[in-house]
């Protein structure tokens, strides 16, 4: 098990179920949004950044259960995460109930990214 981020309208990701992000909402971000792609790996809705060659190697999104939810995000990802929260009316939230704002990213940087291995 890996430490997970989760874009949620909920006060608490684990209750997203209850305020959920729609199947449809986000899918139609993924229509729109230029940035993103669906992966072809891991389910229908597993999604990583338009630009990445292999979806094993890249920082992704995936919708489950009323929240959008990435493992291990890079950098990169977590300010997308952040972006997509803001359109969401949603937050960005950690495993341990911290939220993630361009101000308070809790030790993601490039360093940690470098760490991941990721493209």
């Amino acid at each position: 098990m890996g430490y997970e981020l989760h874009i949620t309208r909920a006060e608490s990701w684990g209750d997203s179920s209850k305020n959920p992000i729609s199947l449809e909402e986000w899918q139609d971000i993924l229509r729109k949004d230029p940035e993103l792609r669906l992966a072809g790996v891991n389910g229908p809705n597993f999604a990583v950044f338009a630009n990445v060659a292999d979806p094993y190697k890249s920082s992704w999104l995936d919708w489950i259960n009323g929240s959008i939810d990435s493992k291990y995000p890079t950098s990169r990802m977590v300010n997308k995460m952040i972006s997509l929260a803001k359109q969401l009316r949603a937050k960005v939230q950690g495993d341990e109930g911290e939220v993630y704002t361009l101000d308070q990213m809790h030790g993601i940087d490039e360093a940690f990214d470098k760490k991941l291995g990721y493209e």
